[in-house]
This record gives C-alpha cells, structure tokens and sequence, in this order.
C-alpha cells in the first residue's frame, strides 16, 4: 500500500501487526534513515540489540536472494520480535522481496531503505500493491512541516524560537532531515547555554531562540551568502553583489545552487507585488508571504516591491531559468553566465532603466 504524506507520522509510529515489511525511499536520505529508526523502535526497545536487529545490505541480498527470507525468519534467542533493516536497497532485489512478502515467515518487521526511485520502479510497485507492504516517499520538508520539526526538536530543550529566528530556519534548512536535526541539536546547545548562564535553567519557562542565536550558528553557513547575493541583485546594488557572489563560490556553492536561490526570491518578490497590484498595502502583502521576511530583511525587500514591476520582474526570472538551463549545458562557462545573469539583474532594478 502507499502511505499518503497525511497518514505516515501515525503510520510509523503504528504499522499495524499486518505490515511485514516497509519501503522507505526519497531524496531526503536524513528522513529516510529517521522514519526507519523510529518504525524499528516500534518493535524494538533498542536499536541497537545485535539479537533483535540485523542489518543486510542490498547488495548481499541481490547475491544471496534467500538471505533475506532466512533472517525474516530466525526467531531472537531473547524473545519478541525482530527487525531486519536493508540499507542501500535497488530494484536488483525486488524478487527477493516479492517472495518474502508472499510468504512472510514469522513476525519480525523488514524496514527498506532505499534511494530516490521513480514511479516504473519495481521496487515501490511491489509494495504499494503489496497488502502486507508499505510504501513510504520521504521529501524535502515544506514549509508547515519544516517548522513542525523546529518547533519539536527546540522544544524538546525547553526552547521556542522567536517568530524571526523561526523564519529564518525554515528559509535555511529542510533540504535533509538529518542535517536539519543536527543543526537544530547544535543550535539548542548554543541557546540553551545561554539561558543557563543567565540562571533562567530552572524557571520551568522556554527559553526563547533568537535571530542572532539562529544566525550564530548556522548564519556562517552557504545560505547566508545566497541570501546576500539575492538582495543584492534585487535591490540593484553590483558592489555588493559582487563581494557576496565571490564569498558563495569560496564557500564551494554552485552557480545553479545561486540562480535558484535568486530565482526563489525573485518568485517571492513576484508573490508580494501581485498583492501590492491587488489593492493591498505593501507591508501588508509581506507580511502575509509565508515564510515571513526575517526582520532585518524587510526594509530591503519592501523597498524591492516598490522598485520592480511585473513586466521586469518576469523578464528577471525568465533570465534566471535560461542561465540556470545553460549552466548544464556541456562546455557553458557557468560561473561567468552566472554573475553575466545577476548583473544584468541588478541592472533591472535600477530605477529609470529599461528591461534587457
């Protein structure tokens, strides 16, 4: 069966005594190996018990079919159930799993984790029909559930962030779960510091996670330059724009990594402006944008909306999407057409000048 994105938290947390075994596969590798633990913690007390939990890998079973089915089938020398959790798992053992999942022997849990596969994949087609199967695609977080992992994972230190620190996170994480977590538990230890030191520890009360914790420490990372790099071009400022692009590519990131990060905010930008031409009031229109502008960001991108209009604005974003379509092209010199692009962006937002 194929587990919708509304019904998985519950699923994960409560199989069902039906379900011999579960697919996990996505881009989000860090979401993958989390949904994996916390299904394996429905059988097991610990994850680490080397008599109710076996690892195979995929490679081992496309070698040896039958290893899988023999260790499904092994009962734990201290009693209950086991998991058999296969790692790096590819169509090549989707016959293996066909036949384990015709005839399950035993009641111990398979958990598959796998890489991103597509809708022809054998592999989800055999569990998403499979009665006795799941199927479980593990993305990017979106905005609401992004902040749902932030709030959760700060409150489990006794901390909230403020609504700028939390707008700030969920511009500046999500794209892997477990680096989102680690950041998070990285974070909690930096602001939870200092809320001991300030002898507010044992108030009972959260502490608070400000913007500047946020930007502390994670604010060094590559986002903070895109960030830059996205004002700057947008608000028509080329020395700055400049100095920031020089820093992303230092920081290692890639030209198409700088378009799209310019392309989102330029969409965002797009978003306000249809507000603003809608009847409302600029400020209104910002604020409304989910996620928020972080504060120290509004006065600049309000002066954006006032800036751009509809027709540059477009013709920016459609510069955007054809340098980013050249930057894959074999042989084109992709970090000169980019900044070529921002340039001819910043140009755009100068008042008074025309469209390129």
């Amino acid at each position: 069966m194929k587990i919708t994105a509304l019904r998985v938290n519950d699923f994960v947390r409560r199989p069902g005594p039906e379900i011999a075994g579960v697919l996990l596969f996505g881009p989000d590798q860090g979401l993958v190996h989390e949904r994996a633990g916390i299904l394996a913690g429905t059988v097991v007390e610990d994850p680490g018990d080397p008599f109710r939990v076996v690892e195979l890998t995929g490679a081992a079973i496309k070698s040896d079919p039958p290893l899988l089915a023999d260790e499904a089938a092994q009962l734990s020398m201290t009693g209950g159930r086991r998991v058999i959790r296969v790692v790096d798992a590819t169509d090549g053992i989707a016959k293996a799993l066909e036949d384990f999942l015709e005839n399950p022997r035993g009641e111990n849990l398979v958990i598959i984790e796998a890489g991103n596969l597509g809708p022809r994949s054998s592999l989800r087609k055999l569990f998403e029909k499979a009665g006795n199967g799941a199927s479980i695609g593990c993305y990017e977080d979106d905005q609401r559930g992004l902040m749902g992992v932030i709030n959760e994972t700060l409150g489990r230190h006794g901390l909230r962030a403020t609504p700028d620190a939390l707008s700030f996170l969920a511009q500046n994480l999500g794209s892997d779960r477990l680096v989102t977590r680690n950041e998070l538990e990285k974070l909690a230890l930096y602001a939870g510091g200092k809320t001991s030191a300030k002898g507010n520890g044992g108030s009972g009360a959260q502490g608070a996670v400000t913007l500047e914790d946020a930007m502390a420490c994670i604010g060094d990372s590559a986002a903070m330059s895109l960030d830059s790099i996205a004002y700057a071009a947008a608000s028509g400022d080329p020395r700055a724009l400049d100095r920031a692009f020089e820093r992303a590519l230092l920081e290692g990131t890639s030209p198409i990594g700088i378009l799209r990060a310019v392309g989102q905010h330029l969409q965002r930008l797009h978003l306000a402006l249809a507000m603003v031409e809608g009847g409302m009031a600029a400020d209104k229109a910002i604020d409304a944008l989910k996620p928020p502008i972080i504060f120290k960001f509004k006065d600049a991108f309000q002066a954006q909306v006032r800036r751009w209009r509809g027709q540059r604005l477009a013709g920016a974003m459609a510069l955007v999407t054809e340098t980013e379509i050249d930057c894959k092209s074999t042989g084109f010199p992709a970090v000169a057409g980019c900044h070529r692009a921002l340039i001819r962006i910043a140009q755009m937002a100068t008042p008074g000048e025309r469209a390129v």
